[in-house]
């Protein structure tokens, strides 16, 4: 069996935990297509969020209690940057951290592709997984917002929106940056052609899984393959289970709940995506048109509970 999963943000990262346990049980190979609209260059150095966040924690790096970074970081870095007064100075980068982005920033310099530059990192920390980047090309969220102190339109990087601002700021929509003219990494039109089922994980369904299906080609690919789509609501009971996806969905003007994302994404009669959607027990009388909807247990509490849910995803199949 061959899965593929669409991912990104920690949910995204701890979600793959499950898959990969699940497919160590059956013999599934697994590819993890990841978001690259946080990514972004600071202080010089190329820094891709989602691609770190799914590779520390499958190479069991990450702290677990931030969900993000790597365990037992220092900040000595951040702290000298800081005294000389270096913007931006919102978002830290660790000490240990920092080795990973000098490596990739040198690779890319060096002519690499991310997609090769990601594949010799995870030599380091063997996720178990074929990681790839939806695109080697540039792709940036940005998100147009009102400026607080004129009240003009301007657009700013995701990752000041959601880090700096904590998404509390008038926003109007997101822009993927780059994404018309962006091509899908390769091996990702690959994986999705010869997958029996993709899995769009409960990441963020606007800003994580969103990015991913805007590369041109990409969600065609999903849409129109042979695979069988079933996603994984990040909406329980109304609420996002972490970060901020009601923030992001309000913008979009669609509902924060299981039915919400459901029909954000559709049934694939309609034009959509989904052939199956886990919900929440939670959220069991949830109607998708078009969808198979089944109520599981949806709280990753471990690996064990995650892998639960992926055998529940596949059994919709």
């Amino acid at each position: 069996m061959r899965i593929v999963v669409l991912a990104g943000g920690i949910g995204g990262a701890r979600f793959l935990l499950g898959v990969r346990a699940y497919a160590r049980e059956v013999g599934a190979e697994v590819t993890a297509v990841v978001n690259v609209g946080d990514d972004l260059y600071l202080h010089g150095l190329k820094v891709c969020p989602d691609l770190d966040s799914v590779m520390y924690t499958l190479g069991g790096g990450a702290d677990p209690e931030r969900g993000w970074g790597r365990a037992g970081e220092t900040w000595t870095v951040k702290s000298e940057l800081a005294a000389y007064g270096a913007e931006p100075s919102w978002f830290g980068l660790g000490d240990r951290d920092l080795a990973t982005h000098l490596v990739r920033t040198t690779m890319l310099s060096g002519g690499y592709p991310l997609s090769a530059v990601t594949e010799a990192l995870a030599t380091r920390w063997q996720p178990g997984v074929r990681l790839l980047p939806a695109t080697d090309d540039r792709l940036e969220t940005h998100v147009v917002v009102s400026d607080p102190g004129g009240g003009d339109q301007r657009a700013i990087h995701f990752q000041e929106w959601w880090v700096r601002h904590r998404a509390e700021i008038p926003t109007h929509r997101f822009v993927f940056v780059g994404a018309e003219s962006a091509k899908p990494a390769p091996g990702v039109l690959d994986a999705v052609g010869a997958a029996d089922v993709v899995l769009l994980a409960p990441s963020n369904p606007v800003v994580s899984i969103a990015p991913i299906l805007a590369v041109p080609g990409l969600r065609e690919a999903v849409a129109d393959g042979s695979a069988r789509v079933v996603g994984i609501s990040p909406i329980i009971g109304g609420a996002a289970v972490r970060g901020m996806a009601d923030r992001c969905l309000a913008v979009l003007g669609v509902e924060c709940s299981a039915a919400g994302v459901g029909g954000l994404y559709g049934g694939r009669a309609a034009g959509g995506l989904l052939d199956g959607w886990l919900v929440a027990p939670e959220d069991e009388e949830t109607v998708v048109p078009d969808v198979t909807v089944r109520a599981v247990p949806l709280r990753m509490t471990d690996e064990a509970a995650t892998a639960a849910m992926v055998r529940a995803a596949l059994e919709l199949t």
